[in-house]
């Protein structure tokens, strides 16, 4: 079989993340839900964005599943992106930024449409928890036309992200992707992506995972709300008959792994963390890097574990690339 030349295949919405620290007192005084991810109107988050003073230090392209390929581009590996910004400002920045970390795609200044690009404005506490406010733009309208037929089937595994189930035109092209996917032999990768697209789009979530995928990502939570159990033990029995292989990270705990036949238990790196924003994404990228790279499921799992370790110690979803090395270094040690 030739050669692939993509490690993973990314399919999910293209946000330019506004990655920023705020006071308790400023999440009561904007009348903010604290801990989850809202979306909301332009104008709302335009006055959230006002009252910061932002600046453009604290952008960088993001989205769930962009975050995972960039995490994997940043440990070695090849990704592309499909997604859809507009040809304004903050969609020439994701574009750029997306190049920067390696990402190909099939957008371009030029092409990109009429519109405005999506935005997420990531709060985050002093007690390290993570507040989304999400703009979504013209991610929202991410349909089937978005899928490049030929860059998914030179690569490895698809990747999915669980944001897109809301939108009927964004869960037809995750389906769609997933069926071209498996006709052509590239496995699929999945991840619930937050507990709330799992508890109001259960249904639609579960049509795409359809049969069975490769391999899914979630976390404890999730896996609980997903099969309706009680516990996690309970939960991964049940993933079982949902998931080939799958990953359920557990926070301070570390992380649970399936790899086909056994359990395999991931121990935590005990660290103080800053900012969860981006763990989950990370960990995938990450556990993505190791097994399209000749790694076995336990050490991705601790490659994994690590890499989610290190980024929560600071603010945003990204690794600089001496702590991509330090991170390898340890692992093959």
């Amino acid at each position: 079989m030739s050669e692939k030349k993509y490690d993973v295949y990314g399919l999910g919405n293209a946000l330019v993340d506004i990655v920023t620290e705020v006071s308790d007192d400023f999440i009561k005084a904007h009348d903010v839900e604290k801990g989850i991810m809202t979306l909301v109107e332009e104008d709302r988050q335009h006055t959230l964005v006002n009252a910061m003073h932002i600046k453009e230090e604290h952008m960088q392209c993001g989205g769930s599943a962009a975050n995972t390929v960039i995490a994997t581009s940043q440990f070695g590996g090849k990704s592309y992106y499909s997604c859809k910004v507009a040809n304004d400002f903050e969609g020439k920045f994701y574009l750029k930024d997306l190049k920067a970390n390696g990402i190909d795609t099939y957008l371009t200044e030029e092409t990109a449409p009429e519109g405005v690009t999506g935005k997420c404005l990531v709060m985050t506490t002093p007690d390290a928890e993570r507040t989304m406010n999400t703009y979504l733009g013209i991610t929202s309208d991410l349909s089937a036309n978005e899928i490049q037929e030929a860059a998914l089937k030179d690569s490895k595994y698809l990747y999915l992200e669980g944001y897109l189930v809301p939108s009927e035109s964004g869960l037809d092209a995750m389906k769609k992707a997933k069926a071209m996917a498996e006709v052509n032999g590239v496995k699929v990768a999945m991840t619930f992506s937050d507990p709330s697209m799992v508890k109001y789009f259960k249904d639609q979530m579960a049509s795409v995972v359809g049969a069975s995928v490769d391999l899914l990502f979630c976390n404890e939570e999730e896996a609980m709300l997903f099969t309706d159990t009680e516990n996690v033990s309970d939960a991964r029995e049940a993933l079982k008959k949902v998931a080939k292989k799958f990953a359920i990270t557990q926070g301070k705990n570390g992380a649970t792994i399936f790899d086909g036949d056994t359990f395999i238990d991931i121990e935590p790196y005990s660290v103080k963390a800053i900012d969860t924003n981006g763990a989950g994404d990370m960990f995938a990228g990450a556990f993505m890097y190791a097994i399209t790279n000749g790694h076995s499921y336990a050490e991705a799992g601790k490659l994994a574990s690590l890499a989610s370790s290190v980024v929560v110690t600071k603010f945003g979803p990204r690794l600089t690339l001496s702590e991509t090395k330090e991170i390898l270094r340890k692992l093959h040690d």
